[in-house]
């Protein structure tokens, strides 16, 4: 792949686990926010999608740290143990925001929709990528000889732009989830003004991971979009 990509690829990988570092670490800080209410991630996730007449998903506990989800084919809410049962200022941020995902889904959320359209089209994308990669360092004489270079880059650019649509796409879902969480908990009077500040910061370091995840596949795209550019000039 070259140099470019090997700099590119360390380059996204660094600034991935330096945000991926910094998430961790604030989560433990406000970890320590006990909520004054004394409610668990599970019991503000229950009222939260009480609160939206949304009765028909459960809120389950799933093993891991911060493989919290909402899954929208089974109507759950998942948390992981610590946030499941912990009852503080991070527990309530993560609870809330998955519980925003599932108020997305109640009420027809757009851009929820357009990424749920997106994910088979990802899913297959990562499949195309990988056998590429595979075939390419197995089998480089045999594509070259069946493929040119500017059709296998036209591939490998096809599979990067959905990649990159579908993470351009999960942003506002998150940011809008995030949004309807922190919005939730003040109007109801979940957290005080010092529970508020560290769910806030908690949520605002999660969506930092989705930007670099967006910038990632961007960077990504524009270097084969070159690449395959630069292949077409040669030929």
């Amino acid at each position: 792949m070259g140099i470019g990509y090997i700099l590119l690829t360390v380059l996204i990988v660094v600034l991935s686990l330096a945000v991926s570092a910094r998430l961790k670490s604030k989560f433990r800080h406000y970890s320590e926010v006990f909520l004054e209410n004394g409610m668990s991630g599970y019991e503000i996730a229950r009222k939260m999608l009480e609160d939206h007449g949304i009765y028909d998903v459960k809120v389950v506990h799933v093993e891991g740290e911060l493989t919290d989800h909402y899954n929208p084919l089974n109507k759950t809410v998942n948390l992981s143990e610590a946030v499941y049962h912990q009852r503080n200022a991070a527990a309530a941020a993560v609870a809330a925001h998955e519980c925003g995902h599932a108020v997305q889904h109640a009420q027809a959320y757009s851009m929820l929709q357009l990424r749920s359209k997106l994910v088979p089209l990802q899913n297959a994308s990562g499949r195309i990528l990988n056998m590429v990669m595979i075939f390419s360092l197995f089998l480089g004489g045999a594509l070259s000889s069946m493929f040119t270079a500017q059709m296998v880059l036209g591939v490998i650019v096809a599979c990067y732009g959905v990649i990159l649509a579908f993470s351009l796409v999960t942003l506002p879902v998150e940011f809008d989830a995030s949004r309807r969480a922190l919005a939730w908990m003040q109007d109801r009077g979940v957290v005080n003004s010092r529970e508020y500040e560290g769910a806030k910061d908690s949520l605002k370091w999660a969506a930092m991971t989705y930007l670099v995840a967006a910038f990632g596949s961007l960077l990504t795209f524009l270097y084969f979009l070159l690449q395959f550019l630069g292949a077409g000039d040669r030929d």
